[in-house]
């Protein structure tokens, strides 16, 4: 049986080619997933929901939702506020 999420990654793109892939059927852990690619400097190659390759703007649409939760924790962490107030501040979610 297909795994609802798959995402094709390359783990350190400067130093090697080999793509891996991670499967889950829950899409936070699929999203918490992309924000540690994201976090690591990886290279994303393409991400499947049941099968079908997200293109255009279903792609990008996972990959912000990522970037902004990782902005989010970061800059949380470095001002040293809450969810909250980075949200009224930068506009991110919490």
């Amino acid at each position: 049986m297909l795994k609802k999420f798959s995402i094709d990654y390359i783990a350190m793109p400067r130093n090697n080619t080999r793509v891996f892939t991670h499967l889950t059927d829950d899409p936070v852990e699929a999203e918490e997933f992309l924000m540690h690619l994201l976090s690591a400097n990886a290279r994303i190659k393409e991400i499947r929901h049941d099968g079908n390759i997200l293109t255009g703007h279903q792609f990008d649409k996972m990959l912000k939702v990522a970037a902004e939760r990782v902005a989010s924790r970061m800059l949380a962490e470095s001002l040293a506020v809450d969810g909250a107030e980075i949200k009224n501040r930068f506009g991110f979610a919490a």
